[in-house]
């Protein structure tokens, strides 16, 4: 519709509604992303007209100069006081940068005041469990920016990794119908519900790939969860019917990736192949950062420090995922020596990683022979969360018993099992309907292995 949208602008030629076309067809520009145009045109309105400076911020964000955008975000501000909308930019913006306590602080007066100033939305009513009427899609609700911010908040909880808090800013949001949900908060539904639903949360990411426009996260959000729960056939269906968007919301490490292990199905050795060539070329980055961190520490630059630390803790992340598909050709062979060796050569730069951390224990634990090494892995993750044994996955604590058997220290392992037994009787002291599990996994588990070789379940 953006073509019959500019031909209309164009015929509108009285000159009292000049500036306002300007303002819609830098729009469409915008939406179209063709930045310049947008921006020519943008400066063809009047400069002392606070959208002008609004707009403008919004082209730096979208040609993600983030400090410079958030300068004139600010700029807005001073002039306009609040305004829902440009604090939802800052915040934006600050999250782009990694920035979020800074991004919390504007998330947090955007929901305060839709909360103030709007209580018939009722914010966080379906978090606390009352049953709520929906709110529909208002022109007011779209003024308090509410489901924007809290899906920021969401993607933040999310980042840091609590799930739970996560989920909470999704419930806290006004209440809505399925069918009334933006694509945006439907694709965070279906992301951090995955778990416990996984058949309901690919519908949903299904369905949002057929609209246009979509959340662009979605294409390769859909393709990465095929793969972990190993539906490689999905995945190359969805590859090679939106090839498309391959270019447009795919990174080439991430297309590099996904090919690789949709290609390791049918051909292992040629995906341990090009994964080496992935590996290499992630090492040599992490190995260039570690000395440009070194140089700037000596040069006392805080700042060039900050962003290269942020830059290799994206580099590990990329790494790891590559190194751990390596490590699963060899798992699937059976051949756990080579995963170890695998393991070793990575030391340098995942020794401190939680998932190499675990994928060693286990690795260790199945060669039937290296308990104690096993041992020393599993305590870390387990000493990390001592206080919510529940919290950590049921066979992380059965090996580590396991473990501690096969190495005569059955007292440690008698010390974790009470205090799985413990924790489950709080719990279901304050939630008598709740299944739990982990002490009768542990129990059959210890079991199992007592009476038969050794077994775990793998989580590469």
């Amino acid at each position: 519709m953006f073509p019959e949208a500019t031909k209309a602008s164009c015929q509108l030629e009285h000159e009292e509604y000049q500036t306002k076309v300007l303002k819609l067809q830098a729009a469409i520009k915008y939406a179209e992303d063709d930045l310049p145009n947008a921006k020519t045109l943008v400066e063809q309105c009047p400069s002392d007209d606070p959208d002008t400076e609004f707009n403008m911020a919004c082209i730096l964000f979208k040609e993600k100069r983030f400090t410079e955008a958030v300068a004139k975000f600010n700029t807005v501000l001073q002039v306009m006081g609040y305004r829902a909308d440009t604090c939802y930019c800052l915040a934006l913006c600050h999250y782009q940068l990694k920035q979020y306590a800074a991004s919390l602080k504007y998330i947090s007066e955007v929901i305060e005041r839709g909360i103030r100033d709007h209580p018939e939305l009722s914010v966080g009513m379906q978090t606390e469990g009352v049953d709520i009427r929906s709110v529909g899609n208002s022109s007011v609700l779209h003024g308090t920016q509410l489901v924007e911010t809290f899906n920021l908040r969401a993607a933040i909880e999310y980042q840091l990794k609590n799930f739970d808090a996560a989920q909470d800013a999704l419930t806290d949001m006004p209440p809505r119908a399925e069918e009334e949900l933006d694509p945006v908060t439907l694709h965070n539904i279906a992301l951090m519900n995955m778990d416990q639903n996984p058949t309901n949360g690919f519908e949903k990411l299904q369905f949002l790939l057929q609209q246009v426009p979509c959340p662009p996260e979605t294409f390769a959000n859909l393709l990465l969860l095929y793969i972990k729960h190993d539906y490689y056939d999905l995945a190359a269906d969805v590859l090679a019917e939106n090839s498309h968007l391959t270019f447009k919301c795919l990174s080439t490490y991430l297309y590099d990736f996904i090919d690789t292990k949709i290609t390791q199905q049918t051909s292992p050795d040629e995906a341990f192949q090009k994964l080496d060539v992935l590996a290499t070329h992630l090492t040599e980055r992490l190995r260039k950062l570690t000395k440009h961190v070194q140089e700037h520490r000596k040069n006392h630059d805080e700042e060039a420090v900050k962003r290269c630390v942020e830059e290799y803790d994206e580099a590990l992340e990329n790494y790891v995922p590559v190194l751990m598909a390596q490590a699963r050709i060899y798992w699937d062979r059976e051949d756990y020596s080579q995963v170890e060796k695998i393991f070793r050569k990575s030391v340098e730069f995942c020794n401190e990683h939680d998932v190499w951390k675990l994928n060693v224990a286990h690795v260790l634990f199945m060669q039937e022979v290296k308990f104690k090494e096993a041992i020393g892995f599993y305590e870390a993750i387990v000493k990390k969360n001592h206080t919510n044994l529940l919290s950590i996955s049921a066979v992380i604590l059965a090996n580590l018993c396991v473990s501690y058997i096969m190495t005569s220290q059955t007292e440690e392992a008698e010390q974790i099992m009470k205090k799985i037994e413990k924790e489950e009787e709080d719990l279901s002291y304050d939630d008598p309907d709740r299944k739990m599990y982990h002490l009768c996994i542990v129990n059959l588990v210890i079991g199992y292995v007592l009476s038969s070789p050794v077994t775990c379940v793998c989580v590469f």
